[in-house]
């Protein structure tokens, strides 16, 4: 009978054992649960946005932009620059970004969502920078995006690509460029400027089209 009473403790203390240890995601009296992986935390910067400054950076094409409305989830969320350099936000609709900085950007949805919202707090962050490039099409040595260095001209991003063809017509080079939402059609005369002419170092932006014919 001692026996038997010795095996029926030593089971239940097994037993007993067995329901503290098996289920190591409760916690113990006493011990806080560790906070869940899912909560919300602010979204890291890619590496470089950081250093941009938003009261001088001029937004691209292509840019995207991370617009903010205090109170308001639904209005807020990343934003992607189109290639003609519009937006579209919700009540807003579509509004010129390329061209503008993001604290302009900002004033500018701030005084489109007045009408329909009391006091409105927006602010933008640009979160990827896809706009720092010109592009060269026509008679070049190699046509297609290059990218572009602060103070490029149209002579230096001609030579970077290569170059014109011999079959190039280099007095009707132009330059298109979408500001505001409006193309603007800039001529650049080549040979002009190979002889030193002021009037020529055309200072690109971001998102140019240099058209050789």
């Amino acid at each position: 009978m001692k026996g038997l009473l010795t095996g029926v403790l030593v089971a239940a203390l097994s037993v007993s054992g067995f329901a503290q240890t098996s289920r190591p995601d409760v916690p113990a009296e006493g011990q806080q649960k560790p906070a869940s992986s899912q909560a919300a935390s602010a979204p890291a910067l890619p590496q470089g946005i950081a250093d941009i400054d938003n009261a001088r950076y001029v937004i691209g094409a292509e840019d995207s932009l991370s617009i903010t409305v205090w109170k308001e989830p639904s209005l807020s969320g990343v934003v992607p620059v189109r290639p003609d350099g519009m937006i579209s936000l919700v009540l807003v609709g579509d509004l010129p970004a390329a061209g503008r900085t993001p604290m302009q950007l900002a004033d500018d949805i701030t005084a489109k969502l007045k009408k329909y919202i009391q006091d409105p707090n927006v602010s933008v962050v640009v979160m990827a920078v896809n706009s720092r490039r010109v592009f060269l099409l026509g008679e070049v040595g190699h046509a297609g995006p290059i990218p572009m260095t602060p103070g490029m001209t149209p002579l230096q991003a001609l030579a970077a690509g290569g170059g014109l063809s011999p079959f190039a017509n280099a007095k009707k080079i132009y330059i298109l460029r979408n500001e505001g939402g409006k193309q603007q059609k800039i001529p650049f005369n080549y040979k002009q400027a190979l002889k030193g002419d002021d009037s020529q170092n055309i200072e690109l932006k971001p998102g140019d089209t240099i058209v050789v014919p």
